[in-house]
């Protein structure tokens, strides 16, 4: 089956950002909440899961486990932005209008995930 070409950018995207997970490890750990345990396995076991789920997004049989898995991801995500918000270093330096525009964009990214269910 042949899916339009913004699922591929859509699953490239997600890879790419897991890979990042295991080549900046530490600026993944930074941003992560400090009432969660074991942030370095967190970020690797989050890196592999992007890369996994955007792989799934390639084939007909597990395109909607990995819709339902990024959408899953996406929201606990949320935790992750807010604790940005909460925390100067967690921020990462990045201005605060931009850490709150992550918020809208990560409800948009749940609802591109949605959109593929119908393909």
């Amino acid at each position: 089956m042949s899916y339009p070409w913004h699922l591929y950018a859509m699953a490239l995207m997600y890879i790419f950002a897991g890979i990042l997970h295991f080549l900046k490890p530490k600026m993944y750990q930074r941003i992560m909440p400090r009432y969660l345990p074991k942030p370095k396995l967190l970020v690797y076991l989050s890196g592999l899961a992007e890369i996994a789920l955007g792989l799934g997004l390639f084939f007909p049989t597990t395109k909607d486990f990995a819709v339902y898995g990024l959408i899953l991801m996406l929201i606990i995500f949320l935790s992750v932005h807010f604790y940005m918000l909460s925390s100067t270093k967690a921020g990462a330096g990045i201005p605060k209008w931009a850490l709150w525009l992550r918020i809208p964009l990560q409800f948009f990214l749940i609802w591109w995930a949605w959109f593929y269910l119908k393909f």
